[in-house]
């Protein structure tokens, strides 16, 4: 069964779409402000190091890039320092009337998780560095759980390498309470790590987490796509993770580019009639779309599931 279908002109955005010069457009997150989508995308420079830039669509496959990059590293001030080689993989929640951007801020003292805010996607204010050295993939849940923000993280270490954490906070800034609640599976397709992907969206039956698998092949990684539902009133609480994936790489984009072997999500936007636009990087090289039924996804986790660790 196809779960993903993917939109039939993909990719939908690449770097001849860049009205500057970047080798590269891939791992967005995307969301629906007033009615049309904005699109936070990622490009590597040609030195290495990667901006933030933004597009804008009315029907989420036709993007228009804006002139310049809306968020580059830090020159100054205390994110200057932890910026420096670059600011990667945002993700977007909308709260409390603004949108609250996570992104990895890298620099020679590892990659730490930036928070930054707008209101009309013309401003941007950072607000601060809520992780310590070594974070990525973090998410934050669309609503307080409890009184406490919540989100999603993906720490690393030797003893629980690449799992799935959970934590919370009062004020955005300071965080805890954290515990581990998703490992990889061991010779499964995402056994060597996996992490959150797009923000969490919220079902009558629990919070759909779509995140990224990677298996280890004799050719290198290959990254691909499946989903968790966790608790509504408790999201620690994984409910069922399904057991197959819901996109690997496949077509030619997403096969060869900078990173072989990569779909790669950072953003979802659920759509009134049921489905979901999914949007993923392909390769780490060019930007793609394609729609899914929530309830598909849902059923995954419920009947054909596995434990979460």
């Amino acid at each position: 069964m196809t779960l993903v279908s993917r939109y039939s002109k993909n990719p939908i955005l690449t770097k001849k779409d860049v009205p500057y010069e970047v080798a590269t457009v891939h791992n967005a997150g995307v969301i629906k402000h007033k009615g049309e989508y904005i699109m936070l995308f990622r490009s590597h420079k040609h030195n290495g190091r990667s901006i933030l830039g933004l597009a804008r669509s009315k029907d989420g496959y036709n993007f228009k890039v804006e002139e310049k990059p809306f968020i580059e590293p830090a020159t100054e001030g205390e994110f200057a320092e932890y910026e420096a080689f670059g600011v990667e993989d945002p993700r977007i929640t909308f709260m409390d009337g603004e949108y609250l951007i996570t992104y990895s801020a890298y620099s020679k003292h590892g990659v730490r998780i930036g928070l930054a805010k707008t209101k009309d996607w013309k401003s941007i204010e950072r607000v601060s560095l809520i992780t310590e050295a070594d974070y990525r993939n973090v998410v934050i849940f669309p609503e307080k759980i409890n009184g406490l923000y919540a989100r999603l993280d993906r720490p690393h270490s030797e003893i629980s390498p690449w799992s799935m954490w959970i934590s919370y906070s009062p004020d955005l800034r300071y965080w805890g309470d954290s515990k581990l609640i998703m490992k990889p599976e061991p010779y499964h397709w995402d056994e060597m790590k996996i992490g959150p992907g797009a923000p969490p969206v919220k079902t009558d039956k629990g919070w759909l987490n779509i995140y990224h698998g990677v298996f280890p092949t004799m050719d290198g990684s290959v990254y691909r796509l499946g989903v968790a539902l966790h608790d509504l009133n408790d999201p620690s609480k994984i409910i069922g993770v399904g057991d197959n994936w819901i996109l690997q790489p496949e077509e030619p984009y997403e096969i060869t580019g900078y990173v072989h072997n990569v779909v790669f999500t950072c953003g979802a936007v659920p759509e009134e009639d049921g489905t979901l636009k999914l949007y993923w990087g392909g390769a780490d090289t060019v930007m793609c779309v394609g729609t899914a039924n929530i309830s598909d996804l849902v059923d995954l986790c419920l009947n054909n599931s596995r434990k979460p660790k």
